[in-house]
């Protein structure tokens, strides 16, 4: 499965897991369904990982934590926000160069209709 059939699937999930429950309540909620929907799929979910960052002889072990990590290939940062600003796209672009992926998305489940709290990412793709 390529990073895009991933997004495709993972962005399926989130609109079930948006329609059922609706925009107001806290990410973690938002995060624990979403994981169970792509679980239930079949897909390997990582919750809340650690990424070092290394800077010369440095290793910041647990510096960062991603929400959901996708096939360990795709990074989702789940949101309950106003909406997403440039902070939130820099956040996520530091994940996929840090990490090394490829393709990352923004979910902000704070909105009426899903796909206008979508932003997608790609590192290289």
């Amino acid at each position: 499965m390529s990073e895009n059939e991933i997004g495709r699937t993972v962005l399926g999930c989130a609109l079930t897991v948006h329609r059922a429950l609706g925009p107001g309540l806290l990410e973690s909620v938002y995060e624990t369904c979403l994981a169970h929907e792509l679980s239930k799929g079949g897909l390997v979910i990582d919750r809340q990982l650690s990424l070092p960052v290394k800077y010369d002889n440095l290793i910041l072990d647990s510096a960062f934590r991603l929400d959901l990590l996708v096939e360990r290939r795709v990074v989702i940062e789940i949101k309950a926000v106003d909406q997403i600003v440039d902070v939130h796209r820099a956040q996520l672009l530091s994940y996929l160069k840090l990490g090394g992926y490829k393709l990352g998305y923004i979910l902000n489940f704070k909105v009426a209709r899903l796909r206008d709290g979508i932003a997608r990412m790609a590192n290289g793709l």
